[in-house]
């Protein structure tokens, strides 16, 4: 089989119950470049995985006759991706690739859709719609190797196509975000590197109404990360962008999470605030029929408790009452 895909997969060989071996169904080589550090668990009662170690995943499926096939999984990272041996056929057959129950080809699939993103932008573009929506799919995955690869993908697909993609992001923020939160480690390591992809690709203008829902949650670990996600996003604006915007909003948001549960939460509201208050002082110009400075402007915009809040993370109004109070 030639490579076509950007995890090395191949069949090892198989081991009956007398201990005898035979050579797998098919060999599939890899550049072997940017390997992970992956982990695997056991996904159903007929297979199993474990690291083998060097970021590849031993893949361990039962077979009727009661041989052992495994099967060896080595991602490689975004910028090591290769370009597609035959792009019209890798075109022709990616959806139904995407849409398979073989987990292998599944696999590969993702990986032809990575690296037709990175190489072949325009011809992909078109196909996002039906695209986008098996990569979600595949993040629902119960099989480890098949979600951190759609997880991958996502990142990539961020990357490359930017603003294009806000139209189809919600549901792939709502999976990157329960990825992100969840104990498998690589997995959420995985994810939260697609959210920074996310967040420093997509214009915060486009992408801050789509995170906001999510601050306001029931899952707590979920209002963290897209906590994180909008702190890392809003700078992106500018200071006269975040005047435009309307700081004021901004600063009811930070404020609201810096009661939430989880301290990730309450520590991206305090950067998020920090981040305001320097936008504000940088764009604020002196006018007599306007508050210039910081603590006049959270006082005259805010009741005064959560101007008192906003002054305390940010260093100013520690003592004493606040002005207009």
């Amino acid at each position: 089989m030639s490579e076509v895909g950007c995890m090395d997969i191949k069949t090892l060989p198989e081991t009956g119950s007398n201990g005898s071996s035979t050579i797998g169904g098919f060999d599939k080589p890899c550049n072997g470049n940017g390997v992970a550090n992956v982990e695997e668990h056991p996904v159903t009662t007929t297979s199993s995985m474990v690291s083998a170690g060097n970021g590849v995943v031993s893949v361990e499926s039962g077979l009727e006759n009661g041989n052992v096939e495994v099967a060896e999984v080595e991602y490689v990272e975004s910028e090591n991706l290769s370009d597609v041996e035959d792009v019209d056929t890798c075109i022709k057959e990616l959806v139904a690739g995407l849409d398979s129950k073989d987990w292998v080809l599944l696999c590969e699939s993702l990986n032809n859709a990575r690296r037709l993103s990175k190489f072949h932008e325009e011809k992909m573009l078109d196909m996002l719609g039906d695209v986008i929506p098996l990569i979600v799919k595949s993040l629902k995955n119960p099989r480890s190797a098949v979600c951190k690869t759609a997880i991958m993908a996502s990142g990539d697909l961020f990357i490359t196509y930017k603003d294009h993609i806000i139209d189809s992001v919600d549901p792939l923020l709502v999976q990157l975000l329960l990825k992100s939160s969840q104990d498998k480690r690589f997995l959420c390591e995985a994810a939260e590197k697609a959210l920074v992809a996310l967040t420093t690709s997509v214009s915060p203008t486009l992408l801050l109404p789509k995170l906001q829902p999510h601050l306001l949650g029931k899952n707590p670990r979920i209002r963290a990360k897209a906590s994180m996600c909008f702190c890392r996003s809003v700078p992106r604006l500018g200071a006269e962008g975040i005047k435009a915007y309307g700081i004021d909003k901004l600063i009811l948001v930070a404020v609201r999470q810096l009661s939430d549960k989880l301290p990730e939460s309450r520590e991206a509201a305090r950067t998020l605030l920090s981040q305001l208050q320097t936008a504000y002082e940088e764009s604020a110009v002196p006018n007599e029929s306007e508050p210039c400075s910081w603590e006049q402007f959270c006082s005259s915009k805010f009741p005064p408790s959560t101007a008192q809040a906003v002054l305390r993370v940010t260093g100013v109004g520690r003592e004493g009452p606040i002005l207009g109070s």
